[in-house]
C-alpha cells in the first residue's frame, strides 16, 4: 500500500487551466482579494528613489500577486523594465523585475479555480500574466479581478517591449550620463598592436583619421581595406591579415566566401607563428568550386620561416557544423572545404547545431528548471514544495525522472559542444603551432563562440578584465555578431538569415498546463527564417563559467561578474552591444549616444576595490601563466548555479559555493589590514616623536655637560687669578657694571708704594683714605686693543706688568691671559705659575 500523503495547509498555487481539477485539491481562496484595498487616487512618480536616471512609469497595476512568492504589490510599467514593488517592505522584489528587453515573450492566462469549500462547488477565475525572461525565469503576476490593470500593462509591455525603432530604446533616452564610451575603433587597434608586438603603440582617433595605423610585423599586417566597409559590411574597418597577400587578392578571395567574410588573423603567437583564424563558409556549391586567391590567402596563414627558408605549417580547418548540414549548405551555394584544394591540410567537423537548435533547447531547459524549482512560476509541478521538502511521500521516482529531463534538454551536451570543440582548437595551436581556420555558416555565430573561447584557453591577458573586454570586442562585436537578432531588439538593418534553415530534432519535453512552452509558442507564429533569436552570446558565457569551475586561479574576474556582465548585455541598458555590426553602431551614433557597460562595470569595482563581488579571490598569476588546455574527462559541464537556478532556487544558488564566505573572511582581513596599518602608522609617528625628543634630550645634555665643563674651567682660571692678584696683595672686587675694584692689604702698603706703575699705556688714579687701608681705583685704556667687556678682562690688562714695559706678553708657557679666555683670557700652566716669583721677576724696586 502506498505511503499516505502527510498532512499540508493549501498552497495558494494549486491552480488549473479551464475545468481541469488538479491532484490535491489545492486553493486560491487563500488569497483574500478583499483585503487589498484599491488605489483610488494615482501615485506620484517624481519622487520614486527606486526609478533609474530618465526613467519613468508608462503605467501600474495595484494589489497585484506574484505568483512565485505569494507577494502581493504593485505592479509598473516604466519605459526601461517592469518593475514589482512589495505592499509590505515597499522594496523592489527582484524576481519580479525585469528589463524590458530581457522578456522574450509575455501571455495573458485565465486560470479557473475550484473552490474547497464543502458548501458551495462554485469556481472562480484568475486573471495571469505570464512573463517568460531571456535569463532563466518565468514569473506569472495575478491581477484583481474585476479590473482592466491586467489589459492596461499587458497593452504597455506591448509597446515598450518591441520597439520599432532602435532610437526609441532606453539607452538611448537615458544617454551616455557618467558612462562614456571610448571609441571601441581605437581599443581594437590597440588589441591588434599587441598581437603584433608592437604594444608601445597607442592607438588614438586622429590615427584612425589619417589610415596611419597600417603597421606590421614579420608575419602580419594590419589592413586598411574595410575602413568604409565596402569589403565586408559585418567586418570590421581594420583586419589583421598575412603581410604576404596585397589588398588586391584579399577582394578576390572575398568573392569565394559567404557575406564576403575572407578568413582573418583572430590571434597570434608571436614566438611560434601559430596562428588562429575565423571566416565564413566558402561558396563551393554542388559543382565544387575553386578560388586560387582564396587559397593563397588561406596558404599565407600557413607560412614559416626555419633557419631562413619558408616552409608550411599544419594546417586545420574546424568546421563548426555537423557534417550532414556542410553537405546540406553545398546544395545551397555555400558547403566546406576540400583538403585536396589546400595543401597540407586537415578538415574536422565539430557538429554543432545551429541557432534553432540552440533556441528550442534553451527553452526546454529554462521550462525544467522552472517547473522542478523552489520559486517556479505555478508550484504544482514541484513535487519538492508539495512533500514539504522531504523525500518522503513516494516522490523518490518523480525526482529522478525529473533529473533525466535535465539530459532531454540538450542543453548541457550544447555546451560541451562548444567546450570540446574550443579546447581541441587550442591543443593545435599550442602543441602543434599550427594555422587553424575556423567557420560555420556565416562566420558569427559558432564561429565567434569557438574562436573567441580558444583564445580565452591560448592567452592570459584574455583571462583578466581588461582581456575579457577586448576579447569581447574583437571577436563578438567587432566580427559581427549579429546582437540585435539574437537578442530580438530592432535593428537598422533589418533581420538577417542562414543558409542552413533545417531544424534539428527537439523530442518531446513534458511542461505544466499551466506554462505555454516558450519555445513553441513562436514556432507556431513564425518560421524559423523569421525568428532570428537565440541565447548564442549567453551560452559562450556559460561555457566561460565552466573553464572558471575548472580553473579557479586562472581568471581575474569571479563568476559574479559573468553575471553581471550578462545581465547588462541582456537588459540593453548600455550601447556596446546594440545593432549587428560595428558598421550599424556607427551609422546610429551609439558611441556617443549611448552608456557604456564596460565603464559601468568598471564603476562598480571601484567603489569596493579588490574585494568586490567582481574579483576572483583565488586569482592567481603565476599558476596559469600558459594555454589552458583541459582533458576531454574534465570538460564535463554542469548547472551554472549563481545564473541557472538563481531565480528557480534562490537559496541552492549559492549551495557548495565557498566564494560568498571566503570573501566575507577577505573584506574582514582587509579591514584588520587596514587598521593594522593605521596603527602602523600611528606607531611609527609616535617613535620619530620619541626619536626627535631624544635628539632634543641628548642635545641638552651636550650643553648642560659643555656649560658645567666651562664652568669647572673658568672657575680654576678665576681661582688662579685671585691667587695671582692676592699674591700683589689686592683684593678684587666685581661690581655689575663691569668695572674692577682693587683694595690692598695695609700690611701691603710699603710694597705698593714701592710700585711704579708705567703710564705709557695706562693711566691710573690712587686715592688714601684717612682709614689704614689702601683702597685703588684702575681703569684701563688701551691704545691699540678694545678693552674687553669682561671685568677679569679688565683687571688682566690693568695688573700686568708688561705694559708699563712695552714688551709683549710674558706669561708662562701661555698666551696672553686676555686673549685666551672666554672670561679672562687666561691660558695658565699652574705649576709654573706657582714657582714664579712674581717680585723677582716681574717688579724691580727702584
Amino acid at each position: 500500500m502506498a505511503a499516505s500523503r502527510p498532512s499540508r495547509s493549501v498552497s495558494a498555487r494549486d491552480i488549473s487551466i479551464g475545468c481541469e481539477r488538479l491532484d490535491g485539491a489545492g486553493s486560491w481562496d487563500t488569497l483574500e482579494w478583499t483585503k487589498i484595498e484599491p488605489v483610488t487616487r494615482s501615485v506620484s512618480h517624481a519622487n520614486f528613489e527606486f526609478l533609474l536616471e530618465a526613467e519613468r512609469v508608462l503605467d501600474e497595476g495595484h494589489g497585484v500577486v506574484l505568483v512565485n512568492t505569494d507577494e502581493a504589490g504593485t505592479l509598473f510599467v516604466t519605459n526601461f523594465r517592469l518593475l514589482f514593488l512589495s505592499d509590505g517592505t515597499r522594496n523592489i522584489v527582484p524576481l519580479g523585475t525585469i528589463p524590458l528587453a530581457t522578456i522574450e515573450k509575455f501571455n495573458k492566462m485565465v486560470v479557473k479555480i475550484q473552490s474547497t469549500s464543502r458548501n458551495t462547488n462554485k469556481s472562480s477565475s484568475r486573471r495571469l500574466l505570464q512573463i517568460i525572461g531571456k535569463d532563466m525565469r518565468i514569473i506569472v503576476f495575478c491581477f484583481r479581478p474585476r479590473t482592466k490593470q491586467r489589459r492596461a500593462i499587458f497593452d504597455a509591455l506591448s509597446r515598450c517591449t518591441k520597439p520599432e525603432r532602435i532610437w526609441d530604446l532606453y539607452a538611448f533616452t537615458c544617454g551616455p550620463s557618467k558612462f562614456s564610451n571610448l571609441s571601441p575603433k581605437v581599443r581594437l587597434l590597440n588589441e591588434y598592436f599587441r598581437l603584433l608586438g608592437k604594444g608601445f603603440h597607442h592607438a588614438s582617433m586622429r590615427m584612425i583619421e589619417d589610415c596611419s595605423f597600417t603597421m606590421s610585423n614579420d608575419s602580419w599586417r594590419i589592413s586598411d581595406i574595410n575602413f568604409n566597409y565596402s569589403l565586408c559590411q559585418s567586418y570590421p574597418f581594420a583586419l589583421l591579415v598575412p603581410k604576404s597577400v596585397s589588398d588586391d587578392e584579399i577582394i578576390q578571395a572575398s568573392n569565394f566566401r559567404a557575406r564576403s567574410r575572407v578568413p582573418a588573423v583572430s590571434w597570434c603567437n608571436p614566438e611560434t607563428g601559430a596562428v588562429l583564424a575565423r571566416s565564413s563558409q566558402p561558396l563551393v556549391g554542388i559543382m565544387n568550386t575553386r578560388s586560387t586567391a582564396d587559397e593563397k590567402l588561406v596558404a599565407a596563414l600557413c607560412a614559416q620561416l626555419i633557419d631562413g627558408k619558408d616552409s608550411r605549417r599544419k594546417l586545420y580547418i574546424a568546421d563548426a557544423r555537423p557534417r550532414k548540414n556542410a553537405l546540406a549548405n553545398g546544395a545551397m551555394g555555400g558547403g566546406s572545404e576540400s583538403s585536396s584544394n589546400y595543401f597540407q591540410s586537415e578538415i574536422v567537423f565539430f557538429g554543432i547545431d545551429n541557432i534553432h537548435a540552440m533556441r528550442e533547447s534553451f527553452a526546454r531547459f529554462r521550462d525544467y528548471l522552472d517547473t522542478h524549482g523552489a520559486a517556479s512560476s505555478d508550484g504544482m509541478s514541484s513535487f519538492l514544495r508539495h512533500g514539504g521538502w522531504t523525500w518522503g511521500g513516494g516522490n523518490l521516482s518523480s525526482m529522478s525522472a525529473s533529473v533525466s529531463t535535465l539530459g532531454d534538454s540538450g542543453w548541457l551536451i550544447h555546451v560541451q559542444s562548444v567546450l570540446a570543440g574550443s579546447a581541441w582548437i587550442a591543443a593545435r595551436v599550442a602543441l602543434e603551432s599550427a594555422a587553424v581556420l575556423v567557420h560555420c555558416s556565416d562566420g558569427w555565430d559558432r564561429t565567434s563562440q569557438l574562436v573567441s573561447l580558444a583564445n580565452l584557453m591560448l592567452d592570459p591577458f584574455y583571462r583578466t578584465f581588461t582581456g575579457f573586454q577586448a576579447l569581447v570586442e574583437k571577436d563578438w562585436l567587432a566580427f559581427g555578431h549579429p546582437f540585435s537578432d539574437r537578442v530580438g531588439m530592432p535593428s537598422i538593418s533589418g533581420s538577417s538569415f542562414e543558409l542552413s534553415r533545417n531544424p534539428s530534432s527537439t523530442g518531446s519535453f513534458s511542461s505544466s498546463p499551466l506554462r505555454q512552452s516558450s519555445g513553441s509558442s513562436q514556432a507556431s507564429n513564425s518560421s524559423h527564417a523569421q525568428n532570428n533569436y537565440s541565447p548564442i552570446f549567453l551560452q559562450w558565457v556559460d561555457c566561460v563559467s565552466q573553464l572558471l569551475r575548472i580553473y579557479p586561479f586562472a581568471f581575474e574576474f569571479s563568476s559574479n561578474f559573468l553575471v553581471d556582465f550578462l545581465d547588462c548585455v541582456l537588459s540593453c541598458r548600455f550601447g556596446n552591444f546594440l545593432c549587428n555590426s560595428e558598421k550599424e553602431r556607427q551609422i546610429c551614433g551609439v558611441d556617443e549616444s549611448c552608456g557604456c557597460l564596460w565603464a559601468y562595470l568598471a564603476d562598480m569595482r571601484s567603489l569596493e576595490g579588490r574585494s568586490h563581488a567582481h574579483y576572483n579571490l583565488f586569482y592567481d598569476t603565476l599558476k596559469h601563466n600558459g594555454p589552458l588546455l583541459p582533458p576531454a574527462a574534465a570538460l564535463a559541464p554542469t548547472l551554472w548555479p549563481q545564473f541557472h537556478l538563481r531565480w528557480a532556487c534562490p537559496f541552492e544558488s549559492q549551495a557548495g559555493e565557498l566564494e560568498a564566505e571566503c570573501r566575507n573572511m577577505a573584506i574582514k582581513f582587509s579591514e584588520l589590514q587596514k587598521a593594522k596599518e593605521v596603527a602602523e602608522m600611528k606607531a611609527k609617528e609616535y617613535l620619530a616623536a620619541m626619536e626627535i625628543l631624544n635628539a632634543d634630550l641628548q642635545n641638552e645634555k651636550q650643553v648642560s655637560s659643555s656649560a658645567m665643563n666651562l664652568a669647572k674651567r673658568a672657575g680654576k682660571e678665576n681661582a688662579a687669578i685671585q691667587r695671582a692678584v692676592q699674591s700683589l696683595g689686592c683684593r678684587v672686587n666685581f661690581t655689575n657694571s663691569s668695572d674692577s675694584a682693587v683694595d690692598v692689604e695695609s700690611s701691603l702698603i710699603e710694597t705698593s708704594q714701592r710700585l711704579s706703575l708705567p703710564r705709557r699705556e695706562s693711566e691710573y688714579t690712587m686715592e688714601h683714605n684717612e682709614r689704614s687701608d689702601l683702597s685703588v681705583s684702575i681703569t684701563v685704556v688701551a691704545d691699540d686693543v678694545v678693552p674687553s667687556s669682561s671685568p677679569l678682562g679688565q683687571v688682566c690688562e690693568t695688573l700686568c706688568p708688561l705694559r708699563t714695559q712695552g714688551r709683549g706678553c710674558q706669561w708662562p708657557d701661555a698666551a696672553c691671559a686676555q686673549l685666551g679666555s672666554q672670561f679672562v683670557g687666561l691660558k695658565a700652566n699652574f705649576d709654573a705659575f706657582d714657582r714664579l716669583s712674581i717680585y723677582d721677576r716681574y717688579f724691580k724696586s727702584e
